[in-house]
């Protein structure tokens, strides 16, 4: 997510949802949904832009250097200085805005114009002259300048990724879950066939008494909130005085295959929340849910909600989607044939019993959402030139992926993504009771990321009508896991702060004031009088019901899918 590219178990990864954007596309190519009169005007203006190119080329001056083309494939001497290799990338480019014109011209419902350009899109990302040997003079001149190293190395890539099934965009020997990775200091004190519950080491003398409960999402590891010690939510918590616990999933296997969204919910987030509280001696908690976390936690106070339990003194939802309504570019994955395939392959009734969702298969699709930075790019450094990518926390994290079991995440795909139906009370029944997030009475803090794909800003501010307690949103600068993790050391970037809660989140935008750096102080300010009076910090984690069982980041954090 860089931002990722992954943090909800979305119905990205659905192969069949590709193959109807693609058909969509294909249809649209025949004219019948496409206006014959933007036609003629994208044919007569592609005519003449490609005369001008042409021209241009046959006027360039013998071993004149072509003008900057303006597109970071193409900024290499190699493509400029080559008048072959310029127009190829001037005639790509040209081609590329007119097939995109085309899909902006087709004729349809909206989610049939979104698949039409999403088709379209990766079709032009994937034909760039950039990604083939043959029309890549910057790696046709490496391989003459390393007498053909490079080709050899390139190979020896391409193998090393086909047996890892994904292809490699850092130096994943460098990384190591709880050595250079995870490394803030704790302890496993309770665990169960779902989730591993850590606490931190407090870093302060003294702690709030009321401890904080992170449920970050079961689609990616936790570790995300804790990367390194300067960019960690998870250390600034436990520097800002608060006694930490957080929710580290497993990666499921086949013993899991079975496991429903009602599983994880009830030996979830309500398991975790009652052992905080056994733990510390707190009637109630501070809470926090990341992404699908955020969802996963939210209909876990609504389940203990409707038996008569408030156990949140504070809830807080990063990038989270409580309303499915407007989900993206992810909307295009979705619709009834796609669930139904779902269920029938890997669902709760599935012919041949329950299956996994591989967590390899979701990844993949994350990456083809932005195929130039996450995909190509990689292709064509490490297979075409040779290269080796540099290490990067961020992107290890990232090609560390978790598998899904089938019924919960079939659960999850029709009852969110399809249907919609957490936001309407009483709609859907989880761990036998009627879900109402209206009835879940603590204040709560939304963030949204200005930038984010997977769960858009406004998305996320939809979530404000939807609970009653005391709402705050801030808005911060950046995508789905950058605009997250941005502490404030680094002073970078910025975030948006607006006390008053309009209906749309645009009207709330326009009354909102821009402030320079990180989001975390106006959360930890926020935070900091709802965790109660300090007291002196535990000497050692857990208690005598919940003793240590191992050091942190624990052993379910470091399961490969």
């Amino acid at each position: 997510m860089a931002s990722k590219s992954k943090s909800a178990p979305t119905p990205a990864g659905d192969a069949p949802a590709f193959a109807a954007a693609f058909g969509d596309l294909f249809k649209s190519m025949s004219g019948a949904n496409l206006p014959v009169e933007q036609i003629a005007a994208v044919q007569g203006e592609y005519l003449k832009n490609a005369t001008e190119i042409w021209n241009l080329s046959l006027q360039r001056v013998q071993g004149e250097t072509a003008p900057a083309i303006g597109d970071r494939r193409f900024a290499n001497a190699a493509w400029l200085s080559n008048p072959a290799s310029a127009y190829t990338a001037q005639m790509y480019l040209l081609n590329a805005r007119t097939l995109m014109q085309m899909a902006e011209s087709f004729q349809g419902d909206e989610k049939t114009r979104a698949r039409v350009r999403f088709a379209v899109q990766q079709w032009v990302d994937a034909s760039a002259p950039s990604n083939f040997l043959a029309s890549n003079p910057e790696a046709l001149q490496k391989a003459v300048e390393t007498k053909g190293e490079s080709l050899g190395a390139g190979l020896q890539h391409l193998l090393e990724d086909l047996k890892k099934g994904h292809v490699s965009q850092t130096d994943e020997s460098v990384f190591e879950v709880g050595r250079n990775v995870a490394t803030t200091e704790g302890s496993v004190v309770f665990e169960n066939e779902l989730f591993q519950l850590i606490e931190y080491k407090p870093l302060t003398a003294t702690v709030h008494e009321r401890p904080m409960l992170f449920v970050p999402p079961c689609i990616n590891k936790y570790y995300i909130l804790d990367l390194q010690p300067e960019n960690s939510v998870i250390r600034y918590t436990v520097e800002q005085g608060h006694r930490t616990f957080v929710v580290s999933w497993r990666n499921p296997d086949e013993s899991l295959v079975a496991k429903t969204w009602d599983d994880y919910i009830e030996q979830g987030p309500i398991t975790a929340i009652r052992t905080v509280q056994a733990i510390t001696g707190a009637k109630t908690i501070n809470t926090l849910g990341f992404c699908v976390g955020g969802t996963i936690l939210a209909t876990a106070l609504a389940v203990l909600a409707a038996r008569g339990e408030q156990p949140a003194h504070s809830v807080t939802l990063l990038t989270t989607l409580l309303d499915f309504a407007h989900t993206g570019i992810l909307d295009i994955f979705v619709d009834e044939a796609s669930v139904q395939l779902r269920d029938l392959t890997i669902g709760e009734k599935a012919p041949g019993g329950p299956g996994l969702l591989k967590g390899q298969e979701l990844a993949t699709t994350f990456s083809f959402l932005r195929p130039n930075d996450l995909v190509w790019n990689y292709v064509v450094a490490n297979y075409l030139k040779g290269e080796s990518p540099p290490p990067f926390d961020l992107l290890y994290w990232n090609g560390d992926s978790t598998n899904l079991p089938g019924p919960m995440y079939c659960w999850y795909l029709r009852h969110t993504y399809l249907q919609n139906e957490l936001k309407k009370p009483g709609a859907l029944t989880v761990c036998g009771e009627k879900v109402d997030l209206g009835r879940i009475e603590a204040p709560v803090f939304v963030y949204g990321s200005r930038e984010d794909h997977i769960v858009p800003w406004t998305a996320a501010y939809a979530s404000i009508p939807l609970l009653e307690g005391k709402r705050r949103f801030v808005l911060g600068a950046s995508g789905h896991i950058a605009g997250v993790i941005n502490p404030p050391a680094k002073g970078k970037r910025s975030h948006w702060t607006n006390d008053a809660l309009p209906e749309s989140a645009e009207a709330w935008f326009e009354g909102a004031t821009e402030h320079p750096g990180s989001w975390w102080t106006v959360w930890s300010g926020w935070l900091d009088p709802l965790g109660g009076k300090m007291v002196a910090a535990p000497k050692a984690p857990g208690s005598r019901q919940f003793k240590a069982i191992e050091p942190a980041p624990g052993r379910y954090v470091k399961a490969k899918a």
